[in-house]
């Protein structure tokens, strides 16, 4: 069989992979990738590093670019059969890259090269590889070896399975409404529901789970039934409290075995729980430090999230006839606030924001900072929503990336950055391979022939997606370990994706990406500024719930016992944090994708540590922006050397510091989200 997943010529052939092509293909590069390893720890062969990545680096990345392409695939074009041969194969690359971090031969090696032979990058390098090798389990031994390995094996599947359990709870749920049910609900949703019910041949209006759906439900709906029903659904997703008909994802067993099994390999490793073998290898020194960063910050939001709450208790009472809003109505009591005190509405503004225009305006400012240009491209693509990329500088490749911008059936929800292949001196040619990144969203799709409409939300998310996608894409780093994202801690990585937010707010950007889908007139400036008035509507409230999801999880996997039922503790944490309690039956920890299924197991707070970096990595632009309010150019190039250039070549805190000459600040923080007066 010609396999299109052993082509590494140039771009994966998305269109050629089927499921008959994982498990053959993915049987070669193991065997494969088993034989450099053996051949690479032989007692003849040289302790050198660029001798070690020739043979052993160039079978793994080929590997791992085989694997990303159908792990990318299984996210954003879910099948039975796709995820049958995904499954298939999981145990044995999982145990393959298991072996790889805890092979004792190889750790000798590493140690034996000296750092001094090494240029700056390559130190990096090989700094993280030492320490990955521990905690990879190399200096384990006999029958812990073997139960950190089997660890490994069946984490995998459970995180997998938990993504699955929530992909299909998800698409499990519909309801045909009548239209006497969706009055308030925006035209262009209520078009998309009835043209999904009718390709169904259903009567009605199909409703979903998805955002494109759910959220414009939950804000605009008059019907408080129709919230209830929505939101009861939404919320006890693959859990115990879900409808019966879908007790088969429920994912309580799965989070149970996930913490026992994490604790497990913490203490295998000599860490007293998960929490601390997770900051190892971030900024934070220990998870004491996060939960006092976290407690800290909650302190500083609460009055302002109680005057947030109160604002909106007065408002129900007096204006929506609502003396006790239940769960369901907070997104809608929060629109019609939001609507009476700016006088616009999300969906005014959602008018002004075609998908085609809002890219022109993202690539402008890209463009005009970084001094590269970005251009259409062409590549086998997965389905025909897909747009690819160039960017160049001078005429020069400097990286490309696929957008998928819709939301569809078997595509997962969210939206992340991954990378397809990173920049890379190659050993085996000498030649520069060029970084390749996926930006996958889930926006609503365009209906009767006009663009696609995207809210304020929507463009800022697409904005930090192409942050990460700078930060990979831009690098000059030529040390694929420590090139684009590779090697940058954790906690320091939605540096660049949150700093990006920021240009969303700013005129002289947001100006540049606004046509009315009917008139093709631009965003008036009075709603702009009612916009910009809004822009800390209820951040009190927003930080403590981004606080409650963070310290709940490192509190799960710092003072948690796994046979225990989570729900006390995260009972406890809302009671602490929260000034808006859910129902009892609420179960959203069973869809916390980010930590059960995501890499970000006892490192959610990332996203807080992380927004203190860029929101001071961004009061440079607001230090030098110019007379017509531009962002500044010089900037812009000082903020590419310093932290997009670097990638994970020197500490995060090395790449801060360079560009801004001193430590990291709060005050930023505070101020973007108007938190610093007194309430």
């Amino acid at each position: 069989m010609n396999n299109p997943l052993l082509s590494f010529n140039d771009l994966p052939l998305f269109d050629q992979i089927t499921h008959q092509h994982v498990a053959p293909a993915m049987a070669q590069l193991l065997t494969e990738a088993s034989a450099a390893l053996e051949t690479v720890t032989t007692p003849e062969f040289p302790a050198n590093w660029i001798a070690i990545a020739g043979v052993l680096d160039v079978s793994t990345e080929k590997l791992g670019r085989a694997w990303s392409a159908v792990n990318h695939l299984n996210s954003v074009a879910d099948t039975l059969e796709l995820r049958a041969a995904y499954n298939e194969v999981l145990p044995k690359v999982t145990e393959f890259f298991t072996r790889l971090g805890a092979d004792e031969r190889l750790y000798a090696k590493y140690k034996a090269i000296d750092p001094a032979t090494l240029n700056a990058e390559q130190r990096q390098a090989h700094k993280n590889a030492m320490r990955n090798f521990v905690l990879g389990g190399a200096e384990l031994t006999g029958a812990d070896r073997t139960r950190f390995a089997a660890i490994q094996e069946r984490q995998a599947e459970l995180g997998q399975k938990f993504s699955e359990n929530a992909l299909d709870a998800t698409d499990a749920f519909a309801y045909y409404a009548d239209v006497s049910e969706l009055d308030g609900v925006p035209a262009d949703v209520q078009k998309t529901a009835r043209a999904t019910a009718q390709a169904e041949g259903k009567e009605g209006y199909k409703l979903t789970l998805k955002m494109p759906c759910y959220l414009p439900v939950m804000q605009f709906a008059v019907s408080s039934a129709l919230r209830e029903k929505l939101y009861r659904a939404y919320v006890t997703r693959a859990s115990d409290q879900s409808d019966p008909t879908t007790s088969q994802f429920d994912n309580s067993a799965l989070i149970r075995d996930m913490l026992a099994l994490r604790l497990e390999e913490a203490k295998l490793l000599g860490y007293h729980n998960f929490g601390e073998l997770s900051v190892v290898p971030k900024m934070a020194e220990s998870p004491e430090q996060v939960i006092t960063f976290l407690r800290d910050l909650a302190t500083k939001a609460r009055p302002f999230a109680e005057k947030d709450l109160a604002d909106l208790r007065e408002f129900a009472t007096q204006n929506l006839n609502l003396a006790d809003p239940q769960a369901w109505d907070w997104p809608y009591v929060s629109e019609k606030f939001k609507e009476a005190r700016y006088a616009f509405s999300e969906q005014e503004v959602k008018q002004y924001f075609p998908a085609p225009k809002v890219l022109a305006g993202l690539f402008k400012i890209v463009e005009t900072l970084f001094n590269v240009q970005i251009k259409k491209d062409t590549a086998p693509v997965w389905h025909p929503a897909v747009e690819f990329y160039r960017i160049e500088r001078a005429d020069q490749l400097v990286g490309q990336f696929y957008l998928d911008p819709s939301a569809r059936t078997g595509k997962r929800g969210g939206a992340w950055m991954d990378d397809v292949r990173g920049r890379w001196m190659r050993p085996d040619t000498n030649q520069l391979q060029t970084p390749v990144a996926h930006l996958v969203c889930n926006f609503a799709e365009g209906v009767d022939g006009k663009p696609a409409l995207l809210t304020h939300d929507d463009v800022t998310t697409l904005f930090h997606e192409f942050g990460h996608g700078l930060h990979h894409l831009l690098s000059q780093v030529n040390e694929r370990d420590v090139s684009g994202i590779s090697g940058v801690e954790w906690d320091a990585v939605e540096l660049p994706s949150q700093f990006m937010e920021n240009f969303c707010w700013e005129w002289d950007v947001l100006s540049h990406m606004t046509a009315h889908v009917e008139t093709g007139e631009p965003l008036p400036r009075t709603l702009f500024d009612k916009m910009l008035a809004a822009k800390n509507f209820q951040s009190g409230m927003q930080t403590l719930r981004q606080i409650e999801f963070s310290l709940f999880d490192m509190l799960l996997h710092t003072a948690h016992d796994p046979a225990q039922d989570l729900m006390p503790l995260l009972a406890q944490v809302r009671a602490e944090v929260s000034v808006l309690q859910p129902p009892a039956w609420n179960r959203t920890a069973h869809t916390f994708s980010h930590i059960f299924a995501g890499g970000y197991a006892a490192g959610y707070y990332s996203y807080k540590w992380a927004e203190v970096l860029s929101a001071d990595a961004y009061a440079a632009f607001e230090e030098t922006v110019s007379q017509s309010g531009a962002p500044n150019v010089e900037t812009g190039q000082k903020y590419l050397k310093a932290i997009l250039e670097a990638g994970g070549s020197r500490p995060a805190i090395e790449s801060f510091k360079a560009f801004r000459g001193r430590e990291p600040h709060l005050d930023a923080l505070l101020r973007h989200q108007g938190m610093t007066e007194k309430v």
